[in-house]
Parts: C-alpha cells; structure tokens; sequence
C-alpha cells in the first residue's frame, strides 16, 4: 500500500550534509545521526527527529540506524560512510541533481599526484557525519532512465550526447521517472569533462546515479585502493545502494585497474600477471562482496534487487573473454538465491537482453556459470560504436554498435518487484524497435570481401577499399536465381531476447515464423556474413567523413577524430574498424525467402512480441525482377547518333 507523498520533484530539495567537524582525536568508531530534515537545509536542528531502520556502511561495514536515528561503524583511513536512501524518503542533491548521501574520509588524500587531482585532504575524522533527508513517501510504480557509455572524449562528444539522448528524453514523459542511471563509461579517459556532463543532464530534473567504469578512473594510479579518487572528488562513491518502491538498487564497481597477478587467468586475464602492462580486469573487489552481502541482509527477500555495474557480469559478444566478463559471478549469483534480481551493465558498446535460462560458450570457463539466474541486461550505448560513423539527421554521428543498435538509451519501468526493459534509438519515435533488411547472395559477397580487406587494414589513410556502399547491389531487389540460392529477410529487433516471438507476413499471405540466429543455449558466438546484420553494416563500412577537408589551416579539423585523439582520415571513404562492425548480434531474426515469389513489388509485415505480450511492427518492401536492372543513369540512350 502506497504511502502518499508531497509534492515535491526530487531535485527540488538542494543540500549538503551535515559534517561536524572532529578535533583530532583517533576515535575508532564513527557516529552520527540520519535526521528528518525539516529546516531543508541539510543542517540538523534540535527539533528534527531522527530516523530509525536506515542502512548506513563504511564501504564494507553495515548497520541500521537506531530508533533515534544514530548510528555507529569502525573506522579505517580509506572509507566512503554513506546511507541507502529509504524508500519513504530522499536525501538532497547538489546543484547537478546528484544525491548527497556520503563522506569520503581519506585523512591524508590520495597518496600520489593524479592528472585529475584524486581525492584531497579530508583531515581528522569528524565528530559527527549527521545524513538528512525529507519524508517523500512510497510509489511503487515508477520509473528510471538508464544507459550505457556515453564516453565523450571530448568537449564536441559531450555535444553528440547532449544532442542525441538527452534532447531526444527532453521529448518524452518522464513524469513517472524517479531516477536516471549511467551504467559507466561516463567520461572518455578525461574527467575535466564531468562537471560539464552532468551540468547539462541536470535539465532533465532526476536524481543523477552514475556508475564508475573503465574509461571514468585514473589511469595514472598505481593501486586500485586510489584509482578511483579522482571520481569520488567530483562525483561521488564508486559504489552504493538505494531504495525505491519495493526495489533495491545497488551500484557496484567491478573494475579493477591495475589488476594483478590474483586477477590472472583465460581470456586476457594473463595480463594481469604481466608486470610491463597496465590493465583492468573485471571482479568485484572483496570489501564490496562483504558489503553487498551484508546490505542485502537488512533488505526484505521478495525486494527486486537491481545490480548496476560496468563491465557485464557475462556478455554474449565477449562470452570468450574473461577481462570483459566479472571474475565471481557464481558467488554474486549464491548470493542472491531466491531473490528477484536483475542486472544492467554497460562496457561492450552492445545492446543484449540475456533472457533467464540463456547461455553461450564460453561463460563456464571464463567466470563459471552457465544458464542465467535471472536476466543480464547491457545497455548499449548513446555514443554507439564511438562516435564513428557520418553525420545523421540530428548532426550526431550515426553510430550504430556492434551489435547493430543504434545509439539509445533504456526507461526501465518497475511495479513492486516487477520490471520491464524499454530501448529507444535516439532521436527516433519511441515505437521504432527493429530495423529490417534483406541478406542476399551480393551482400555476402561484398561482406566477405570488403570485411577481409578491413581486417588486413594497416594505415586507414592508405588505400582506397576495394569496395564501397556504392558497389553494393540493391539488397531489396532480387532475381529467382538468387532466390534460389539463398535471400534471408532479418529483423534486428533491438530489445529482442529469446523469448520474443518475430513473425513475417508477405501481403496478405500465412504468418511466417523467423528463427534467431542465436539461440543462447550455449553455443558459440556464430560470425560472418551469414550472421551479420544487412541494414548497419553497410552504415558502419562505408564512412564518408574519412574525406572531409577545409582550408582553415586548422590540423585537427581534418576527417575526424575519436578516442584520445586518434584521427581518421583526411582520406578516401573507408570502412570502420573490423572488430566494431556487426557480423554478428544477439538480437537478429532471419527467415529465408521462398524460391517461387512471383515478379513485382511486395510488402512483408514483421511482428515482434516480447516476454510481456507487447507487440511492435514494421514493413518494407521489396522486389523480385527477372533480372536485374541496371542501377545508374544509362548515358548510351542519350548518345548523339550523328557524333
């Protein structure tokens, strides 16, 4: 039963903590009160009542508040005390709209010069670190905004995410929305960008979570206990849990960087044990597990839980690669044994609902799991495959993923402890969920060809490809000998699991059911042109903005540039990166054409129904011709016969 709430937009309520400063003692212990914030001032008053039952943590340690809203939790030097947001309540935000519900105690700050400043100084440990937060009451039926890796590296990328997923949610009704989630990869390697970012998605008027991913630590930390700091001084922890209606969201950090030799093994993990590199592994640190056991303690079992990480716990498109995967997954899942759960991760720049009871080659080894508990959601991704890819409509670079999504973002809807996922392509109507296509005889030619030739690459500005876009023949026309050797109609159906149902219907004739080409029941990742999707990738293969060249004098401004600063082009069109492109998808649907289609135009209706009964459709036409036309102008009809 709803408890009713005032009306009071949970941004409204701006504040800080309330910190009283310590005298230098060596207190073993740190106290203080959660308080109901009457004043809105963050500062309590001696007529505010405290507030019983609320989880509070050192990071590792967990309690709950007594029944004047004290509390009391060891001490050590490297410590994030925060709350978990109540149901019933809300801490305040910050000008941003990012929630104040922790205190970093770092006596000393981080212990080395950072490029992005670490975390300073937090001197003695206060006498009191006093949480206030205002009586909101519960709606169990909401909603939250969620994506994956915006990763601008860039002042002009922060304008790509800016123009392409926020102006496209400022479109929407988020009036049932309560929170927005960014599932890592906030930043591109440089958190100069991050109060920039979150200034701008300030306008949307939602609590602001983010989670800490690879691209977001410092890379010139030399411990994983510092390689955080920089985000915490100027976000926020890199972990930590809130509550909403009869949900739990937990925010994990699995990124560890540099990893070492504990983190060594298959799938790249070698590395790790490598003392001439610096890398990241994915795993969820020891103090996090004690913490995130100890949380969900104090938590009712029949409260979805909602883990929010960066890298996957398990991925299709990296089953075979433990570094992109998280190290103990087994014991997150014995952890949470008889709960509804779901988890949302980002990292892979792929959109894949893995569905309970799915599967791929590779998982077992890697992280040692097989079918899926509970479903695993990576959330794509508004920066797409990096920002590649030329211009669209809206000036964003259509960027569409490996998989072959679009850029998009998630509104994730939940009721009690029940959710449903919602992916939208930016600034595309909200009821666009696939795009069709047709695999035929001359694009699996000009797949294998060209895709060979990109993966040989070397210098991107050398050569001109062997083909282009413009070699490619008219994938919705095709003759009955090609028929017969083989047309495939696909249906990218974007938020797709394997419980969708994906039918075809030409004309008027028989419903037609197409087949996934995965079926998630553990085989292996199946690649090629066989498998890869006709509509993005002929997007991702022939890029234009390679060309592009002024007179400015100015470098930089010549083809393009992502990541940290790597140019592509001033150069002939080519093709995207090999390993971006999609050849192969979690999310694809094919049915092979009949062989006897009479000649003209006809029409094929595709119907998805997902897990919940919803329904979406699209059409596309195509042609069945004798033979084929020719595609350009035929100059010789215009020939002077007298020349």
């Amino acid at each position: 039963m709803s408890i009713a709430a005032p009306a009071l937009a949970r941004t409204d309520y701006v504040a800080d903590i309330h910190v009283v400063p310590g005298s230098g003692s060596t207190a073993e212990t740190v106290t203080g009160v959660v308080f109901h914030d009457l004043s809105r001032d963050g500062m309590r008053q001696d007529d505010e009542p405290g507030v019983g039952g609320v989880i509070v943590s050192n990071g590792r340690d967990v309690t709950q508040t007594g029944p004047d809203g004290s509390y009391r939790l060891p001490v050590f030097d490297n410590m994030t005390v925060m709350v978990s947001e109540p149901a019933a309540w809300d801490v305040p935000v910050n000008v941003h709209g990012v929630p104040q519900f922790f205190y970093h105690h770092k006596p000393e700050g981080t212990p080395e010069t950072l490029r992005y400043g670490g975390l300073a100084p937090t001197g003695p440990l206060p006498d009191a670190i006093n949480f206030p937060m205002i009586r909101t009451g519960i709606d169990e039926a909401f909603s939250c905004v969620m994506m994956g890796d915006t990763q601008p590296y860039s002042n002009t990328e922060v304008g790509y995410v800016r123009d392409g997923v926020l102006d496209s949610l400022l479109d929407r009704d988020l009036s049932d929305a309560a929170c927005m989630v960014m599932l890592g990869d906030v930043m591109g390697d440089d958190l100069s960008l991050l109060p920039r970012f979150m200034d701008v998605f300030s306008v949307l008027d939602l609590p602001q979570y983010y989670i800490h991913g690879n691209h977001d630590f410092d890379f010139d930390a030399s411990s994983d206990a510092h390689s955080a700091d920089s985000w915490r001084q100027i976000y926020g922890p890199n972990y930590y849990s809130f509550e909403m209606g009869e949900v739990l969201f937990v925010a994990l950090d699995n990124v560890v960087y540099p990893c070492g030799p504990e983190d060594s093994g298959p799938g790249g993990r070698d590395a790790c044990a490598d003392p001439e590199r610096t890398v990241y592994n994915g795993r969820v640190t020891d103090d996090q597990m004690a913490w995130l056991e100890a949380t969900l303690a104090l938590v009712p079992e029949d409260h979805l839980v909602v883990l929010m990480h960066h890298i996957p716990f398990v991925s299709f498109i990296d089953s075979n690669t433990g570094r992109h995967q998280t190290d103990n997954l087994a014991q997150i899942h014995e952890m949470l044994a008889g709960r509804p759960a779901v988890s949302f991760s980002g990292h892979t720049h792929t959109f894949e609902y893995l569905a309970a009871g799915e599967w791929y080659q590779g998982w077992e080894e890697q992280v040692g799991v097989t079918r899926l508990p509970f479903d695993h959601v990576v959330g794509g991704a508004p920066s797409g495959n990096w920002f590649f890819g030329d211009l669209s409509f809206d000036g964003t670079p259509l960027s569409f993923a490996r998989g072959g999504t679009p850029p998009g973002y998630m509104i994730v809807e939940f009721d009690g402890s029940n959710f449903v996922v919602n992916f939208h392509a930016a600034n595309q109507s909200p009821d666009r969920q696939m795009a069709l296509s047709f695999n035929t005889p001359q694009f699996r030619d000009w797949f294998t060809e060209l895709f060979a030739w990109t993966e040989a690459r070397g210098d991107t500005s050398a050569d001109a490809p062997p083909l282009t876009v413009n070699d490619l023949a008219d994938v919705k026309l095709f003759t009955p000998e090609e028929l017969a050797e083989g047309v495939y109609l696909t249906a990218n159906v974007w938020n797709g699991t394997r419980n969708s149902r994906v039918m075809a219907q030409i004309g008027d004739g028989p419903m037609m059911e197409m087949t996934r080409t995965q079926a998630g029941n553990g085989e292996d990742v199946l690649t090629g042109a066989e498998y890869a999707d006709p509509f993005s990738v002929p997007r991702q293969m022939t890029v234009g903005r390679y060309a592009w060249q002024s007179q400015s004098g100015d470098a930089r401004a010549q083809g393009f540039e992502i990541w940290q600063g790597r140019q592509f082009g001033p150069a002939v069109p080519q093709s995207a990166e090999a390993w971006m492109i999609a050849d192969s998808s979690s999310h694809l649907w094919r049915l092979e054409m009949p062989a006897d289609l009479p000649e003209g135009a006809n029409v094929i209706t595709v119907t998805a129904t997902d897990q919940h009964g919803r329904e979406w459709r699209d059409r596309i036409t195509f042609e069945v011709r004798s033979e084929r036309p020719a595609p350009l102008w035929d100059n010789s009809l215009w020939e002077d016969p007298t020349n």
